[in-house]
């Protein structure tokens, strides 16, 4: 992710192309409902608070951190770009078909 070079294919960007495409993937814990109340809050009892802290001991701060939320940037040629834009996970297209069990991609 140099930006020098297609992080996919590793061709010289700028130099072999006239263009390079960002990507930037998100990847973020979903929680429904999205808002805590104060009610949610004072129902939290000191044992769950203390249960959080304790499995959090043994996660480094990147690790935490990757339990909620994570960016990732990519450079692509134009050909990976295209490639990318079919198919972002391997065994998927952004039809939402799938080769694999899973869910697929939405748009």
């Amino acid at each position: 992710m140099d930006g020098i070079s297609c992080d996919r294919c590793g061709k010289s960007l700028l130099i072999d192309e006239d263009v390079r495409y960002q990507v930037k993937v998100i990847v973020q814990a979903a929680y429904d409902p999205m808002e805590i109340s104060k009610g949610d809050l004072e129902k939290t009892g000191v044992d769950s608070w203390k249960s959080l802290l304790k499995s959090l001991e043994n996660l480094s701060a990147e690790e935490a951190q990757d339990q909620v939320y994570r960016e990732i940037r990519f450079d692509l040629c134009p050909p990976c770009q295209k490639a990318y834009l079919v198919s972002p996970i391997p065994g998927t297209d952004v039809s939402g078909s799938s080769s694999s069990s899973g869910s697929g991609i939405s748009t």
